[in-house]
């Protein structure tokens, strides 16, 4: 029995389309169009589309990661990469507490990806509610308000941004 390579196209009776993304001395790992990756018997039953040589080079994992992390990082709502301002780049947050308590420290680097996390999972609400079904059209205000002044409430972070244009804003004066 002659091996897939890495690249192969199948169509598989149960999984469908897919094409071979590793190797193992008894598994091929597919990722499937419908299904996903699963991993299949080397001598399963599916037809060839397109089947290429074994000595094809191999790929690392730390290749499919990187791979992935920029895939998600495209189309998530989420993880943007904000820029965090010079002059606070490898500073810390020191809290002091009025009493006799040890104060807490933390990279200021780490603060600020919590803050652009919130940041972010509002801009996700606020898509939520400007796309429901459920929501008429005046409660849709209301909520768009309520994130308005949250952004509002957030715009003393504004020093940490780099960049003006991820800054958080609120209402406006007219």
């Amino acid at each position: 029995m002659k091996l897939l390579g890495i690249g192969s196209r199948i169509d598989h009776p149960e999984y469908g389309k897919g094409v071979v993304t590793n190797v193992s001395s008894r598994h091929y790992w597919v990722t499937f169009l419908e299904k996903g990756l699963e991993t299949i018997d080397l001598d399963s039953e599916f037809k060839v589309i397109e089947g290429l040589e074994n000595d094809v080079d191999t790929v690392s994992f730390f290749d499919v990661e990187r791979s992935l992390v920029k895939i998600l990082e495209k189309w998530s709502d989420t993880h943007e990469k904000v820029p965090l301002a010079d002059k606070w780049k490898g500073g810390k947050l020191i809290l002091e507490p009025v009493d006799a308590l040890a104060n807490k420290e933390m990279p200021i680097d780490t603060f600020f990806h919590k803050i652009v996390m919130v940041r972010d999972r509002i801009r996700v609400m606020e898509q939520k509610i400007n796309g429901s079904k459920n929501l008429d059209d005046q409660e849709k205000v209301d909520l768009q308000q309520y994130i308005t002044r949250i952004y509002g409430s957030l715009t003393s972070f504004n020093v940490l941004f780099k960049n003006e244009s991820d800054r958080f804003v609120g209402e406006r004066s007219k």
